[in-house]
């Protein structure tokens, strides 16, 4: 069952990987089945490099177990939670990434200072309060703070980010932690100049036109 969406997902947490956003089994990366009613999680503690996609769990939005004989990620009751309350979002990432991590241990948002954060991010990412690995809050306070956006700053603990589907989710991790390595690179030698409200508006537009999927207009 969901031969391809698995795969996708362990692909997912190895660019995670090579991009620097997790380590070991850190993180996790689940999609949501819309039609079926059916999530899909990494398991709880696997290295990611050992995962094949008979590893991912198939669960129902109680939690129960559809498919699959691996523990399930211990982030789950979280992300259930997200996928709950955000009809929108078929796909949620959670990541230890360093950089983002950093910005909220001194920051209450990571500006939009580059464009990419907000071709990928939407806007501005709020840092949200602290909450533990394994608990409800990650998910209450990700659908608190998030703001629309696709992305969210777990105080003292690590990112959340979210999409329609898994490659918006991917993305929003992704540069994100670039525009915090930028944006930290630039503090550290004075003010950095920031987009303006018109500036992010533009730069979510211009993404949506971003890559291959899209139609060319006529």
């Amino acid at each position: 069952m969901y031969e391809k969406e698995k795969q996708d997902i362990i692909n997912a947490a190895l660019a995670l990987k090579e991009y620097r956003l997790i380590a070991l089994s850190g993180g996790n990366v689940s999609i949501r089945k819309p039609a079926e009613g059916h999530i899909l999680v990494t398991p709880s503690g696997m290295m990611y490099e050992t995962m094949v996609p008979d590893d991912v769990v198939v669960i129902e939005p109680t939690g129960a177990v559809v498919e699959g004989t691996r523990r399930v990620s211990v982030d789950t009751e979280a992300i259930l939670y997200i996928y709950k309350h955000m009809p929108e979002v078929h796909s949620v990432i959670h990541t230890h990434q360093v950089y983002a991590t950093a910005v909220g241990l001194v920051e209450d948002v990571l500006p939009a200072a580059v464009t990419t954060l907000p071709n990928a991010t939407l806007g501005p990412v709020t840092v949200a309060p602290y909450s533990s690995a394994a608990s409800l809050e990650m998910g209450i306070h990700t659908v608190k703070y998030i703001n629309h956006k696709r992305a969210v700053i777990l105080k003292n603990h690590g990112v959340i980010t979210v999409g329609g589907n898994l490659k918006e989710a991917l993305y929003a991790a992704v540069y994100l932690e670039d525009a915090a390595k930028t944006y930290i690179a630039a503090k550290s030698i004075g003010n950095p100049a920031l987009l303006d409200e018109e500036q992010v508006k533009v730069a979510v537009q211009k993404f949506e036109e971003y890559g291959q999927e899209k139609k060319a207009k006529e």
